[in-house]
């Protein structure tokens, strides 16, 4: 097994290879996560919570299950846990409400689905799976998505299940601190970034990958960031890589970061870890933005990078199982 890790003052790249050919990476979102940031005890359970989502997508995958099955559980997991900024803990809108993201695409077919501003749904990447295999589009949102997931048997729930008192005291000091600087005044990182994500690589070679988010603290009026955006927040081709993104999604949006790290190695020869470096250190940090993403190869190549000062991530195969928070992990 090849291993290589850079650290550098305020992002990292970690660079790998699956050599059993079956692998999956997680994501918790990228941001200013410095040491101290959290309490031992905080630490724990982050690490904890993505080592159980690791765990059953890799489980899947070593019992002969697709990689598409694997990112589902992975991402349903960590939308189910409060710790992370999507489903269950979610931030809120600027309305006070928790507006939910989320996109899933198949290597094998380059089928993909997504969905945007659902509040009902309690699994969101399981409806943006769905809208993939049991519907014609690639996206739905709002009320139309809530509509199809209804149809669709998916698990409903009230709004205020996804409260939760730390997301809502991050929106009554964000709103705190826009009175005092102005209505553009400068928010905490905080408030920016946070979002879920998977890559995995079955055993029969096929690629998935799938990103869930609540997005931005007091976001807008129905405001959608790179997380359901296939291209930007997510993508995945057998030919080339599975991306997984997690950040600044405007400027995700705006460099398509999922699908040019897949371009980059499939036309350009590029290895996973170069393309990565090549996104993530020099053309969204030129853009002066931050964030991160997870990257698997089809060869089992994967990558973990980001540009922040840490990232929730997690990787595990046959040799290899770990999940780290800050940079110089």
């Amino acid at each position: 097994m090849r291993y290589l890790l850079i650290v550098f003052a305020l992002f990292s790249v970690c660079a790998a290879h699956a050599a059993d050919g079956v692998a999956i990476l997680v994501h918790g979102g990228a941001g200013a996560l410095e040491r101290g940031k959290y309490t031992p005890e905080e630490e724990t359970e982050y690490k904890a919570a993505l080592n159980d989502a690791l765990n059953a997508g890799y489980d899947v995958l070593r019992d002969g299950g697709t990689a598409l099955d694997a990112v589902e559980i992975t991402i349903a997991m960590l939308e189910d846990s409060p710790h992370f900024n999507a489903g269950k803990g979610a931030v809120f809108t600027r309305d006070g409400r928790n507006e939910l993201d989320a996109s899933i695409m198949d290597g094998e077919t380059l089928n993909a689905g997504a969905v945007a501003g659902v509040t009902t749904v309690k699994n969101p990447i399981r409806l943006a799976r769905a809208v993939m295999e049991k519907s014609r589009h690639v996206m739905f949102a709002r009320d139309g998505a809530e509509a199809f997931a209804q149809e669709q048997g998916l698990e409903i729930v009230d709004p205020d299940y996804f409260y939760t008192e730390r997301r809502w005291r991050t929106l009554q000091d964000a709103l705190e601190k826009e009175k005092k600087g102005g209505k553009h005044g400068a928010l905490p990182v905080d408030t920016k970034f946070g979002t879920v994500g998977a890559v995995a690589l079955d055993a029969h070679g096929n690629l998935a990958a799938g990103t869930s988010t609540g997005g931005m603290t007091m976001k807008q009026w129905g405001r959608v960031g790179d997380s359901p955006i296939i291209g930007a927040g997510t993508y995945a081709d057998n030919n080339s890589c599975a991306v997984s993104s997690t950040g600044d999604g405007e400027f995700f949006i705006r460099l398509t970061v999922a699908r040019d790290i897949c371009a980059q190695v499939e036309y350009g020869g590029k290895s996973v870890a170069a393309a990565t470096e090549d996104i993530i250190h020099k053309r969204l940090t030129a853009m002066q933005a931050s964030g991160g993403v997870i990257v698997l190869g089809a060869d089992g190549d994967y990558a973990m990078a980001f540009n922040s000062k840490g990232m929730f991530r997690g990787v595990k195969t046959a040799e290899e199982h770990r999940v780290a928070i800050y940079g110089n992990e």
